[in-house]
């Protein structure tokens, strides 16, 4: 069984940093990709980042490109987001993710199979 546990968020003022940790078990780095997804008040979820551990390919939101860094560490079975320079704009709940997959693309920013718990990410102005 997948399971992933997000943690890390929290209150920061804009231009500060955070990082996210996502505990992740049920499944191999080397066949998933996994990733961070973000849901703000009022909007659809979106894609922020994710990694395919396989080749080391990563994919970013536009709005974060420069700013955030996906990294994972399959040895201790984790995702990282490492968030700089943040904006109001980021304030959302931020959920690790996962799904299996053969073709190393970009879908991965659209939707996984497998999302764990949410932690809360508040920017303030």
């Amino acid at each position: 069984e997948v399971q992933l546990q997000a943690s890390g968020g929290g209150l920061v003022q804009a231009g500060g940093s955070l990082r996210l940790s996502c505990a992740a078990s049920g499944f191999s780095f080397e066949r998933y990709a996994v990733g961070w997804f973000r849901q703000a008040p009022g909007k659809e979820r979106e894609g922020v980042s994710c990694l395919w551990s396989s080749d080391g390919s990563t994919y970013y939101l536009d709005s974060v490109e420069g700013r955030f860094t996906i990294s994972s560490d399959s040895a201790k079975n984790a995702v990282y987001l490492h968030m700089n320079s943040l904006k109001p704009e980021d304030t959302g709940v931020y959920y690790c993710a996962a799904a299996e997959g053969s073709v190393i693309a970009a879908w991965c920013m659209v939707g996984m199979d497998h999302y764990g718990k949410g932690t809360l990410v508040t920017v303030s102005s």
